[in-house]
């Protein structure tokens, strides 16, 4: 008996998943690097599913993220394709280009020196 996974079989195409590409991790990496350092988060996650892909921030690891930056492709032409979401829902800032959507959660670096 010969098996064979789908895989092996001529024609199967997997299925697609969207993913964060290098230079995007890049610039979430930068950000998240920088909270960290500032104590103010401490864990991460990465979903990558058929039509989103997710990086989820906690600040300890066994909550509800605090934010999600979310990657669609599917609306980078009607409502662009990411988006930093808070932990209620709301959608915090939306765009076509990854750099101006993180600067929303760089407000929170920005603290008066005493």
């Amino acid at each position: 008996m010969n098996d064979v996974t789908p895989i092996g079989r001529p024609g199967f195409k997997p299925p697609d998943q969207v993913a964060f590409h290098r230079l995007e991790l890049g610039q979430i990496m930068a950000i998240y690097g920088r909270m960290v350092a500032a104590g103010e988060w401490r864990d991460y996650g990465i979903s990558m599913l058929k039509d989103v892909a997710v990086f989820s921030i906690f600040r300890r690891s066994a909550e509800n993220p605090l934010y999600r930056i979310e990657k669609r492709p599917k609306l980078a032409q009607k409502q662009q394709q990411y988006a930093v979401i808070g932990m209620d829902g709301r959608i915090l800032k939306r765009g076509a280009d990854l750099r101006q959507v993180l600067r929303v959660l760089e407000k929170n670096l920005i603290r008066a020196i005493d």
